[in-house]
């Protein structure tokens, strides 16, 4: 070996720490490769680095050098084969190739990048080791995607044509140059891809093609890029311009590679948020997040971001906790280099080049195995002057405890206490049996067994222990219980035995097997003979056990459809344990937990009779409580110090909890009430699904959703949707009507939607910031969550779609409708009064569908009859009469009219409605015909009573609330049918309200002592006896039909004329 100072200066080694080399490559001689360093090296730590880049070791020689301070310097050559491909081809341009041979091993040996083959596209294409990282980069996501090659066959396709992998590069770099032509670069990509002759080769370079073109912002051209404040490229990306991707597709993607960590974030909306999580899954993380973040978005259909969801992964092989917090501060602060600050948004020449729009809004929150890095990621946020600040991640030290709360196991007990009480239970006082996954100490379960007294816990398991209390008492229970949850990290083994019933215990999970007592046997109703059963089997037991209730708030799905393959659950943990719905004996299923049950399975358990929601609607409250959180926070930023703020959060626990759960309640009931006419409404239903898979992102398929001839068999058979594919359809429904609302652009002008604006906000801070609400910066999303949610959970699921069908109204113009009309007939009292009564569930849900008919009629007369767009507060002051005109309906009403409404009212009361609800309900459908009577003394300046007493007593005499109950009764099946029966029954109302203002004109200069009906016939017997001859051969008809229903309706028509 040559002396050392041959390759290294003195001040070189000299200054050399202990933690640092220096490298040179020489070509006296021979082809070498000298590192220096202050302490002995291994052979196996240099040379792959050197192999990447196709350069092979043929020989190694070492020495020392002592320097003047004592230390001594460790100096190896490696001498190298020149003739390797990787060696020739640096040989091209030997004074560029010695610093990329030092350059890129120095980024290797400091981790900035890894020893893999793709370093040997440096000789091979002429690129450095930055341009190679960004090719790896992509291959990385690649792999994720359904591109059948592996990282080697890309590495090798990338080698096999270095001139379309340079091509690559350049168009990856021409797109983030403002002085390039990315046109011309994308067309020399092209024409490379259209010379290769390999369909591997030819679908690779494609992919990398589409994926660069997709890309919309990179940090890869950031000094600080793989370096030590930020190890990693991050790509954000247009999913829906991504080819290999499957569907569903967000609407975008951001992508972070770093050697020592992966991870993407999937985001579905602007204004998107979910949890990002710790997986294990380092070969299909992007499957494992797309069928959560699927649930997500569905999720966030109740609130106001869209649905997002992240996940990493950490590369080393047993990675400790500490390594995955730092991790996730990297990938944090990556999701962070491809947003906007909205605090100091940067759109000069010198900014990085974007090819979207203003991206401001990214907030996250905790997930498997982030659930304590909340306040991390918020350190990151407000380290780096983000604009949310510690509104970044909600849930930490300075948000709302989760678990304190008991926010989402009290959701989840809203769905339950809904669903047992249509079975006659009454969580609040009764006992029931419950089996659960999970243990006291998590949040959702141990929180949820300690918020119904009255629960007899039977069997509960998670992933170390079984317990099994086959007859619990149930105060002492309750008892334990509660101690448990109070008891820092317990388990189901700190249950004293001594609270446990006869022939129960508790067990381990890795006991070889449990002993079966005559009173476990009985309690778990398992039938067969044996003594001994396994763990596994035991709990397969427990979830087949004819109980009232199984919670679920553990983690993992438990049950599937019968017909669904394990791999299908994408579980794999849990194939063990899981069962199929149609072996689960409980009654209820509450899923505290996510994905506690596939929703093939949660529609098996229903279609049986079981009462089950989804995930996405019982454990909805901790999400809705941290979008109120970060949206209070948002809202605070900058008007209060931070001490003050906290402070006052605090204060709001109680309030904010109460929104939450409201909206939780909400859910339940109009799942509850689709349920209840979902039969009447299939084919609604199916014209709802066709809609939003044509013109929304439902998959009919994917969401287990009827096809179009299956939708034809239920309404065949009788059927319909049943609660989970409800609750589906809901979600979708609420995402369409809440787009449709952001993508106009007055709808929120209305001084009556800034009012929904204050009322999503607690009381304590209306008070406190006043008019400052309407400024915050999601005001617009705010706005339109609130009011979407309140006009579904008024007016039912298919309302909007209803009347947009009938009308062709927009969203916006129905929403204006429902305001109005909600005003004006004064509904909301009516429905919290309904609700408040303390009645049936199914006693409930009549009269709420019953109060509709009136909502839907009104609703449609207003789109169809006042000018557009509607302004609710002239139009409510217009028809500010109802109310009194309403008070005197009995007075006005005559004859058979006013025996049915008499009639009704005694049927509601006898089955214990309140009077007073039962008369509002009983003289619904003839209040309607109030709005034509007010709009016909406005046009003719009339006195509105006088005409309301012409109206009734011509309705009467001529029949016509027996023509409106034919029309009623027609068949419903179909939208022609429906839209011929809105036709008459237009038609019908139009008749009468023209007959009345005419007869007004004939009589209203008279007394009131003449008798209207008389004055009337003796200006029009002839024309009068036809109709009423017509009209007798209506009452003769059984089942009249259509036909006999428009001649008669034109009958009363021709009436309008000649008086």
């Amino acid at each position: 070996m040559a002396s050392p100072v041959s390759f290294f200066n003195v001040e070189e080694l000299n200054t050399l720490s202990a933690d640092e080399i220096n490298v040179r490559v020489n070509r006296v001689d021979r082809l070498s490769f000298a590192l220096a360093a202050a302490h002995p090296v291994p052979l196996r730590r240099m040379l792959p680095g050197l192999e990447s880049m196709d350069l092979e070791v043929i020989n190694e020689y070492t020495t020392t050098w002592t320097r003047s301070d004592g230390t001594v310097c460790h100096i190896y050559e490696l001498v190298l084969d020149p003739n390797t491909e990787g060696a020739q081809g640096f040989a091209a341009n030997w004074p560029k190739a010695e610093q990329q041979i030092c350059d890129t091993f120095r980024a290797i040996w400091t981790g900035r990048i890894e020893a893999d083959r793709f370093n040997a596209l440096i000789p091979a294409a002429g690129l450095d080791w930055r341009q190679v990282a960004v090719l790896r980069s992509y291959s990385r996501y690649l792999r994720q995607l359904p591109l059948p090659y592996g990282q080697s066959r890309i590495q090798q396709v990338l080698l096999d044509n270095p001139a379309a992998a340079a091509a690559a590069v350049a168009l990856f770099e021409a797109r983030f140059d403002r002085q390039a032509d990315p046109t011309a670069a994308d067309d020399q990509l092209g024409t490379a891809i259209d010379g290769l002759v390999h369909i591997d080769a030819d679908r690779v370079m494609r992919a990398y093609r589409n994926l660069i073109n997709a890309t919309l912002r990179t940090n890869a051209f950031a000094p600080e890029a793989l370096g030590p404040s930020a190890p990693y490229l991050v790509h954000k990306l247009d999913a829906q311009q991504i080819d290999e991707l499957p569907q569903p597709r967000p609407l975008s993607e951001i992508f972070v590679y770093s050697p020592e960590f992966e991870g993407v974030h999937l985001r579905f909306g602007l204004v998107a948020r979910g949890g990002l999580r710790w997986s294990d899954r380092h070969d299909d993380y992007r499957t494992e997040v797309l069928g959560l973040v699927k649930a997500q978005a569905v999720k966030n259909a109740m609130i106001v971001p869209a649905g997002a969801k992240g996940v990493f992964v950490v590369k080393s092989t047993a990675p400790s906790r500490e390594d995955g917090m730092r991790c996730y501060q990297q990938f944090v602060s990556a999701l962070l280099d491809v947003v906007d600050n909205a605090a100091d948004s940067d759109s000069s020449a010198a900014a990085p080049v974007r090819h979207d729009g203003a991206d401001p809004y990214l907030v996250v929150a905790a997930d498997k195995g982030t659930a304590t890095f909340s306040d991390v990621a918020n350190a990151v946020a407000v380290g780096r002057g983000y604009w949310l600040g510690d509104a970044f991640a909600s849930g930490g030290s300075a948000g709302y405890d989760h678990k304190a709360m008991g926010i989402t196991a009290r959701g989840a007990w809203i769905s339950g206490d809904s669903h047992l009480r249509e079975l006659g239970i009454d969580s609040d006082t009764d006992e029931f049996r419950v089996v659960g996954v999970g243990d006291m100490s998590g949040d959702v379960f141990g929180n949820g067994m300690l918020l119904r007294r009255g629960i007899r816990l039977i069997a509960a398991f998670d992933h170390r222990h079984i317990f099994i209390d086959p007859d619990p008492a149930t105060r002492d229970a309750y008892g334990e219980r509660e101690r448990l949850f109070a008891l820092a990290r317990s388990s189901w083994d700190d249950y004293d035995r001594a609270v446990i019933s006869a022939g129960g215990g508790v067990w381990p999970r890795t006991a070889k097997t449990i002993p079966v007592s005559p009173q476990m046997r009985h309690a778990l109703g398992i039938d067969d003979a044996a003594q001994h059963v396994t763990p596994t089997d035991l709990i397969r037991h427990i979830l087949c056990a004819p109980v009232d209730l199984l919670f679920n708030g553990g983690i993992g799905t438990y049950i599937k459809a019968s017909d669904e393959q394990h791999a299908d659950v994408t579980d794999k943990v849990n194939d063990g344990v899981r069962v199929d719905a149609s072996q689960v004996r409980a009654r209820v299923i509450v899923e505290g937990g996510n994905l506690g049950v596939s929703q093939r399975g949660r529609i098996e358990f229903a279609r049986r009779g079981g009462h089950i929601n989804t995930d996405a609607i019982d454990n909805a409250a901790g999400v809705d409580c941290s979008d109120h959180e970060v949206n209070i926070k948002i809202l605070l930023a900058g008007r209060h110090p931070a001490a003050d703020r906290d402070a006052l959060l605090v204060e709001m626990t109680d309030e904010v909890a109460a929104h939450v759960l409201a909206n939780n309640l909400a859910h339940n009931r109009l799942l509850r009430d689709a349920r209840a006419n979902a039969a009447q409404m299939v084919t609604t239903h199916a014209r709802m699904t066709t809609a939003l898979e044509r013109d929304r992102d439902l998959h009919r398929e994917r969401e287990n959703l009827p096809s179009a001839d299956e939708f034809a068999e239920l309404a065949k058979s009788g059927g319909s949707l049943c609660g989970p594919q409800l609750a589906t359809l809901m979600a979708h429904t609420k995402l369409a009507l809440k787009a449709d609302l952001l993508a106009s652009d007055d709808f929120d002008d209305d001084p009556h939607f800034t009012a929904a604006l204050h009322r999503y906000f607690p009381a304590t801070l209306r008070q406190r910031m006043g008019d400052q609400l309407s400024e915050h910066p999601l005001r617009r999303e705010i706005i339109a969550t609130s009011v979407v949610n309140h006009l579904l959970a008024t007016s039912g699921l298919t309302y909007a779609f209803r009347l947009a069908e009938e009308t062709g109204a927009t969203t916006g113009e129905i929403v204006r409708a429902h305001a109005i009309v909600s005003g004006v007939f004064e509904l909301d009292a009516l429905w919290d009064d309904i609700r408040a009564a303390g009645l049936a569930p199914a006693l409930t849900d009549d009269l709420v569908i019953e109060a509709r008919r009136l909502l839907d009629r009104a609703s449609r007369w207003f789109l169809v009859n006042r000018p557009q767009p509607l302004s609710i507060d002239l139009e409510c002051g217009r028809f500010q009469a109802v109310p009194t005109l309403r008070g005197k309906l009995i007075e006005m009403l005559r004859g058979g009219e006013l025996a049915t409404v008499n009639r009704w009212r005694e049927e509601w009361e006898a089955q214990g409605v309140p009077t007073d609800i039962a008369r509002r309900i009983s003289d619904s459908l003839y209040a309607y015909s109030l709005l034509d009577i007010i709009e016909m003394a406005h046009e003719h300046d009339e006195d509105a009573t006088r005409l309301a007493h012409i109206y009734f007593e011509l309705s009467e005499h001529l029949g016509v609330d027996n023509l409106l109950l034919a029309v009623s009764s027609l068949p419903r099946s179909g939208r022609w049918n429906a839209l011929a029966r809105l036709a008459l029954r237009e038609d019908l109302y139009r008749s009468l309200r023209d007959l009345a203002r005419d007869v007004h004109r004939l009589v209203g200069a008279h007394t009131d002592g003449v008798d209207v009906i008389e004055e009337f016939e003796s200006y029009n017997r002839s024309r009068i006896e036809r109709a009423r001859r017509t009209l007798q051969e209506f009452q003769n008809t059984e089942n009249p039909d259509l036909s006999v229903l428009s001649v008669a309706t034109a009958q009363l028509r021709r009436l309008t004329t000649g008086v």
